[in-house]
């Protein structure tokens, strides 16, 4: 299926947002994930089914200062 990633178009045969993760090897990473504008949290990505045309947004935190 055809999902936007971090503004990018990408085919991928992801079934929810885990798999995704998994699939472009941040599966282990701290990361913050939202599905069309709406935050997932970590423990929710199991189960959040993922649609064609759905826009996700993966962010690493930054360290600065």
């Amino acid at each position: 299926m055809k999902i936007t990633l971090n503004g990018e178009s990408r085919e991928t045969e992801a079934r929810t947002l885990a798999e995704l993760l998994a699939e472009i090897g941040l599966a282990e990473a701290k990361v913050a994930t939202a599905v069309n504008e709406a935050f997932v949290a970590a423990p929710a990505r199991a189960t959040h089914a993922l649609e064609a045309g759905d826009r996700i947004e993966v962010l690493a935190p930054m360290q600065g200062g």
